[in-house]
Protein backbone atom coordinates (compact mmCIF):
# COMPACT_ATOMS: atom_id res chain seq x y z
CA UNK A 1 0.00 0.00 0.00
CA UNK A 2 1.36 3.50 -1.15
CA UNK A 3 -0.44 6.53 -0.21
CA UNK A 4 1.86 8.68 -1.68
CA UNK A 5 1.16 7.30 -4.71
CA UNK A 6 -2.24 9.49 -5.19
CA UNK A 7 -1.11 11.83 -7.17
CA UNK A 8 -3.82 14.12 -8.14
CA UNK A 9 -1.75 15.33 -11.43
CA UNK A 10 -2.31 12.03 -12.81
CA UNK A 11 -5.76 10.58 -11.36
CA UNK A 12 -7.31 14.12 -11.93
CA UNK A 13 -7.32 13.85 -15.58
CA UNK A 14 -8.02 10.26 -15.70
CA UNK A 15 -11.07 10.91 -13.27
CA UNK A 16 -12.07 13.66 -15.71
CA UNK A 17 -11.65 11.42 -18.75
CA UNK A 18 -13.78 8.83 -16.92
CA UNK A 19 -16.74 11.51 -15.99
CA UNK A 20 -16.72 12.42 -19.29
CA UNK A 21 -16.60 8.45 -21.14
CA UNK A 22 -20.06 8.10 -18.28
CA UNK A 23 -21.79 11.42 -19.43
CA UNK A 24 -22.49 10.01 -22.66
CA UNK A 25 -22.03 5.71 -22.08
CA UNK A 26 -24.67 6.20 -19.28
CA UNK A 27 -27.62 6.94 -21.76
CA UNK A 28 -26.55 5.09 -24.53
CA UNK A 29 -26.08 2.41 -22.32
CA UNK A 30 -29.78 2.35 -21.24
CA UNK A 31 -31.12 2.50 -24.92
CA UNK A 32 -29.05 -0.33 -25.96
CA UNK A 33 -30.33 -2.48 -22.96
CA UNK A 34 -33.84 -1.69 -24.85
CA UNK A 35 -32.60 -2.30 -27.65
CA UNK A 36 -31.57 -5.47 -26.76
CA UNK A 37 -27.95 -5.19 -28.86
CA UNK A 38 -25.96 -5.63 -25.46
CA UNK A 39 -22.51 -6.38 -27.48
CA UNK A 40 -22.70 -3.55 -30.50
CA UNK A 41 -20.12 -1.19 -28.36
CA UNK A 42 -17.46 -4.38 -27.85
CA UNK A 43 -17.88 -4.65 -31.61
CA UNK A 44 -17.51 -0.90 -33.12
CA UNK A 45 -15.03 -0.27 -30.72
CA UNK A 46 -13.01 -3.32 -32.47
CA UNK A 47 -13.87 -2.05 -36.06
CA UNK A 48 -12.34 1.81 -34.36
CA UNK A 49 -9.47 -0.01 -32.94
CA UNK A 50 -9.18 -1.65 -36.26
CA UNK A 51 -9.05 1.59 -37.85
CA UNK A 52 -6.78 2.94 -35.41
CA UNK A 53 -4.20 -0.53 -35.66
CA UNK A 54 -4.55 -0.12 -40.12
CA UNK A 55 -2.99 3.36 -39.95
CA UNK A 56 -0.24 2.44 -37.86
CA UNK A 57 0.24 -0.52 -39.64
CA UNK A 58 0.62 1.54 -43.12
CA UNK A 59 2.20 5.01 -41.94
CA UNK A 60 4.52 3.69 -38.46
CA UNK A 61 3.49 6.60 -36.58
CA UNK A 62 0.80 8.70 -38.28
CA UNK A 63 -0.06 11.71 -37.12
CA UNK A 64 -2.85 12.40 -34.52
CA UNK A 65 -5.22 13.46 -36.96
CA UNK A 66 -4.64 10.59 -39.28
CA UNK A 67 -5.51 8.51 -36.29
CA UNK A 68 -8.91 10.15 -35.56
CA UNK A 69 -9.96 10.09 -39.37
CA UNK A 70 -9.12 6.47 -40.03
CA UNK A 71 -11.34 5.56 -36.28
CA UNK A 72 -13.96 7.62 -37.00
CA UNK A 73 -14.01 6.30 -40.37
CA UNK A 74 -13.83 2.90 -39.83
CA UNK A 75 -16.49 3.05 -36.65
CA UNK A 76 -19.07 5.15 -39.05
CA UNK A 77 -18.83 2.54 -41.85
CA UNK A 78 -19.47 -0.54 -39.16
CA UNK A 79 -22.49 2.01 -37.79
CA UNK A 80 -24.05 2.26 -41.28
CA UNK A 81 -23.58 -1.72 -41.85
CA UNK A 82 -24.73 -2.41 -38.34
CA UNK A 83 -27.68 -0.03 -39.28
CA UNK A 84 -28.59 -1.69 -42.76
CA UNK A 85 -28.54 -5.45 -41.39
CA UNK A 86 -31.03 -4.43 -38.50
CA UNK A 87 -33.46 -3.58 -41.14
CA UNK A 88 -32.23 -6.39 -43.06
CA UNK A 89 -31.90 -9.34 -40.57
CA UNK A 90 -34.19 -8.40 -37.56
CA UNK A 91 -33.75 -11.14 -34.81
CA UNK A 92 -30.65 -11.78 -35.73
CA UNK A 93 -28.95 -8.54 -35.35
CA UNK A 94 -26.88 -9.62 -32.27
CA UNK A 95 -25.48 -12.78 -34.03
CA UNK A 96 -24.49 -10.65 -37.05
CA UNK A 97 -22.77 -7.63 -34.04
CA UNK A 98 -20.62 -10.94 -32.85
CA UNK A 99 -19.64 -11.93 -36.10
CA UNK A 100 -18.59 -8.18 -36.71
CA UNK A 101 -16.81 -7.94 -33.44
CA UNK A 102 -14.79 -11.77 -34.27
CA UNK A 103 -14.52 -10.08 -37.50
CA UNK A 104 -12.48 -6.94 -36.19
CA UNK A 105 -10.60 -8.99 -33.84
CA UNK A 106 -9.05 -11.45 -36.16
CA UNK A 107 -8.37 -9.20 -38.34
CA UNK A 108 -6.14 -6.70 -36.02
CA UNK A 109 -4.59 -9.44 -35.19
CA UNK A 110 -3.60 -10.39 -38.57
CA UNK A 111 -2.20 -6.65 -39.09
CA UNK A 112 0.33 -7.04 -35.82
CA UNK A 113 1.28 -10.35 -36.47
CA UNK A 114 4.59 -8.54 -37.74
CA UNK A 115 4.51 -5.95 -35.73
CA UNK A 116 7.42 -6.14 -32.27
CA UNK A 117 4.96 -4.36 -29.92
CA UNK A 118 1.95 -6.24 -31.20
CA UNK A 119 1.30 -7.17 -27.43
CA UNK A 120 1.16 -3.66 -25.86
CA UNK A 121 -0.93 -2.56 -29.02
CA UNK A 122 -3.20 -4.90 -28.51
CA UNK A 123 -3.01 -4.10 -24.67
CA UNK A 124 -3.85 -0.39 -24.68
CA UNK A 125 -6.82 -1.58 -27.20
CA UNK A 126 -8.39 -3.95 -24.55
CA UNK A 127 -7.31 -2.40 -21.20
CA UNK A 128 -6.89 1.70 -22.17
CA UNK A 129 -4.11 4.06 -20.40
CA UNK A 130 -7.07 5.91 -18.59
CA UNK A 131 -3.87 7.09 -15.86
CA UNK A 132 -1.51 8.39 -18.66
CA UNK A 133 -4.34 10.70 -20.14
CA UNK A 134 -2.93 13.91 -20.37
CA UNK A 135 -5.71 16.71 -19.92
CA UNK A 136 -5.25 18.92 -23.16
CA UNK A 137 -6.06 15.13 -24.61
CA UNK A 138 -9.65 15.76 -23.20
CA UNK A 139 -10.49 19.33 -25.21
CA UNK A 140 -11.84 17.52 -28.42
CA UNK A 141 -13.39 15.12 -26.42
CA UNK A 142 -15.24 17.54 -24.63
CA UNK A 143 -16.92 18.90 -27.97
CA UNK A 144 -17.51 15.59 -29.75
CA UNK A 145 -19.77 14.69 -26.74
CA UNK A 146 -21.00 17.81 -26.19
CA UNK A 147 -22.47 17.60 -29.55
CA UNK A 148 -23.53 14.09 -29.61
CA UNK A 149 -25.21 14.81 -26.03
CA UNK A 150 -27.13 17.81 -27.99
CA UNK A 151 -28.18 15.51 -30.46
CA UNK A 152 -29.08 12.73 -27.79
CA UNK A 153 -31.45 14.86 -25.79
CA UNK A 154 -32.15 17.03 -27.76
CA UNK A 155 -32.75 15.53 -31.41
CA UNK A 156 -33.16 11.56 -30.58
CA UNK A 157 -36.84 11.79 -31.45
CA UNK A 158 -35.57 12.79 -35.14
CA UNK A 159 -32.16 10.92 -36.14
CA UNK A 160 -33.65 7.26 -36.51
CA UNK A 161 -31.57 4.15 -36.29
CA UNK A 162 -29.21 5.37 -38.45
CA UNK A 163 -28.98 8.59 -36.47
CA UNK A 164 -28.38 6.38 -33.80
CA UNK A 165 -25.81 4.29 -34.75
CA UNK A 166 -23.35 6.79 -36.07
CA UNK A 167 -24.04 8.97 -32.77
CA UNK A 168 -23.07 5.76 -30.67
CA UNK A 169 -20.25 4.49 -33.35
CA UNK A 170 -18.53 8.03 -32.85
CA UNK A 171 -19.21 7.97 -29.29
CA UNK A 172 -17.38 4.43 -28.91
CA UNK A 173 -14.89 5.86 -31.12
CA UNK A 174 -13.32 8.06 -29.57
CA UNK A 175 -14.00 6.95 -25.61
CA UNK A 176 -12.03 3.34 -26.51
CA UNK A 177 -9.32 5.62 -26.93
CA UNK A 178 -9.19 7.03 -24.02
CA UNK A 179 -9.82 3.86 -21.81
CA UNK A 180 -10.11 0.86 -24.04
CA UNK A 181 -12.59 -1.52 -24.73
CA UNK A 182 -13.15 -3.18 -21.78
CA UNK A 183 -13.78 0.37 -19.57
CA UNK A 184 -15.94 1.28 -23.06
CA UNK A 185 -18.14 -1.87 -22.51
CA UNK A 186 -18.23 -1.95 -18.40
CA UNK A 187 -19.22 1.50 -18.35
CA UNK A 188 -21.81 1.16 -21.08
CA UNK A 189 -23.81 -2.02 -19.91
CA UNK A 190 -23.30 -2.24 -16.02
CA UNK A 191 -24.84 1.02 -14.83
CA UNK A 192 -27.66 0.87 -17.36
CA UNK A 193 -28.08 -3.11 -15.82
CA UNK A 194 -27.92 -1.70 -11.87
CA UNK A 195 -30.28 0.54 -12.22
CA UNK A 196 -32.57 -1.15 -15.04
CA UNK A 197 -35.52 -1.79 -11.96
CA UNK A 198 -33.97 1.52 -10.09
CA UNK A 199 -37.39 4.46 -9.69
CA UNK A 200 -34.68 6.77 -11.24
CA UNK A 201 -32.41 5.06 -13.73
CA UNK A 202 -30.55 7.81 -15.00
CA UNK A 203 -28.99 9.87 -11.81
CA UNK A 204 -28.41 6.55 -10.21
CA UNK A 205 -26.25 5.01 -12.88
CA UNK A 206 -24.71 8.20 -12.70
CA UNK A 207 -23.99 8.36 -9.61
CA UNK A 208 -22.59 4.38 -9.76
CA UNK A 209 -20.02 4.85 -12.43
CA UNK A 210 -18.70 8.02 -10.58
CA UNK A 211 -18.14 6.29 -7.15
CA UNK A 212 -16.74 3.03 -9.45
CA UNK A 213 -14.48 5.04 -11.14
CA UNK A 214 -13.14 7.23 -8.05
CA UNK A 215 -12.83 3.77 -6.21
CA UNK A 216 -11.24 2.28 -9.16
CA UNK A 217 -8.84 4.73 -9.62
CA UNK A 218 -7.64 5.39 -5.74
CA UNK A 219 -7.28 1.67 -5.37
CA UNK A 220 -5.43 0.75 -8.37
CA UNK A 221 -3.33 3.92 -7.17
CA UNK A 222 -2.75 2.91 -4.15
CA UNK A 223 -1.54 -0.31 -4.69
CA UNK A 224 -0.22 -0.23 -7.77
CA UNK A 225 -2.77 -2.21 -9.83
CA UNK A 226 -3.53 -1.64 -13.49
CA UNK A 227 -6.11 1.00 -13.55
CA UNK A 228 -8.78 0.05 -16.01
CA UNK A 229 -9.28 -3.65 -14.82
CA UNK A 230 -9.57 -2.46 -11.20
CA UNK A 231 -12.66 -0.03 -12.43
CA UNK A 232 -14.18 -2.70 -14.38
CA UNK A 233 -14.17 -4.71 -10.85
CA UNK A 234 -15.27 -1.70 -8.79
CA UNK A 235 -18.17 -1.28 -11.44
CA UNK A 236 -19.18 -4.26 -11.41
CA UNK A 237 -19.39 -4.84 -7.55
CA UNK A 238 -21.42 -1.66 -7.35
CA UNK A 239 -23.37 -2.50 -9.85
CA UNK A 240 -24.69 -6.01 -8.06
CA UNK A 241 -24.89 -3.92 -4.86
CA UNK A 242 -27.35 -1.66 -7.19
CA UNK A 243 -29.38 -4.04 -8.67
CA UNK A 244 -30.17 -5.73 -5.40
CA UNK A 245 -30.39 -2.58 -3.22
CA UNK A 246 -31.42 0.33 -5.18
CA UNK A 247 -35.23 0.98 -4.85
CA UNK A 248 -37.51 -0.33 -7.51
CA UNK A 249 -39.81 1.14 -9.84
CA UNK A 250 -41.58 -1.12 -12.01
CA UNK A 251 -40.54 -4.70 -12.19
CA UNK A 252 -38.55 -5.59 -15.60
Amino acid sequence: MNMDAVDLSILGPAFLAGLLVLATHVPFGQAVLKRGIIFIDLAIAQIAGLGVILVHSLYGEPSNWMVQVAASATAIGGAFFLSWTERRMGRFQEAVIGILFVLAASMSILLLADNPHAGERLKDLLVGQILWVDGRDLYGVVVLYAIILAFWFGLRSRIGNTGFYILFSLNVMASVQLVGIYLVFASLIIPALATVRSRYPLPFAYVLGIAAYLGGLLVSAVFDLPSGPVIVMALASLGVVGYLFLPNGEKV
